[in-house]
């Protein structure tokens, strides 16, 4: 037995990529992965927040965004910046500390 889940458009040239419904999901689908990813680096900020070095500075800081990149969906690529989180004191108990999104793939 075929255990095959693509299925094969009939018309593959009668396809619009660029149409007005599937530029409103990319759109929405692209302003709710942003959110998501902003929300998840809150809460590991939230989770640093205690952590300072000697000055009494915040030990684990945001640093801007890496370059932006295209996740694939369902509905085509979604462009996505993922947060910078910085470690100020890598050196310190425990080692460098890193934001790795669960959401975003490597």
């Amino acid at each position: 037995m075929h255990d095959d889940r693509v299925v094969s458009f009939s018309h593959p040239e009668r396809i619009s990529i660029s149409d007005p419904l599937t530029e409103v999901l990319r759109s929405g689908a692209r302003r709710l992965l942003a959110e998501a990813v902003e929300a998840e680096v809150s809460v590991f900020m939230a989770e640093h927040a205690d952590l300072v070095d000697e000055g009494g500075r915040r030990r684990v800081v945001r640093h801007g965004y890496m370059p932006e990149r295209e996740v694939q969906t369902g509905i085509g690529g979604v462009p996505v910046r993922r947060p910078r989180v910085r470690d100020r004191h890598p050196d310190a108990d425990g080692g460098r500390i890193h934001f790795t999104s669960s959401i975003l793939p490597p």
